[in-house]
């Protein structure tokens, strides 16, 4: 199983970027998927959270300015950022529970490696 995040960039305070991450391999099914984000010198920390039925959670500081979505035929999640401000500089990371096998009664976590947003003052 992999994940690929794809999106990130150099934006001017105020933008808008969104990014996507894909889940392939061996996949049987997808559960919860989320961004995470880590900031130089800090911890990695939840941005966003999407079940398979679509219900989110969101970090209380990011609320009205990210939004988490997810396209299942696809096994895509896609994490749009609006008025970026400088703090959200970060590395954001993109993970997925994921069941890879209809005979496993069990899934795993998968990260992907990571897409780097700069927002510039």
């Amino acid at each position: 199983v992999q994940l690929q995040a794809s999106g990130g960039g150099l934006v001017q305070a105020g933008g808008s970027l969104r990014l996507s991450c894909a889940v392939s391999g061996s996949v049987f099914r997808v559960n919860g998927m989320g961004w995470y984000r880590q900031a130089p010198g800090k911890q990695r920390e939840l941005v966003a959270g999407i079940t398979s039925g679509g219900s989110t959670n969101y970090a209380d500081s990011l609320k009205g300015r990210f939004i988490i979505s997810r396209d299942n035929a696809k096994n895509t999640v896609y994490l749009q950022m609006n008025s970026l401000k400088p703090e959200d500089t970060a590395v954001y990371y993109c993970n997925a529970d994921v069941v890879a096998s209809r005979w496993l009664g069990y899934q795993s976590t998968y990260w992907g490696q990571g897409t780097l947003v700069t927002v510039s003052s």
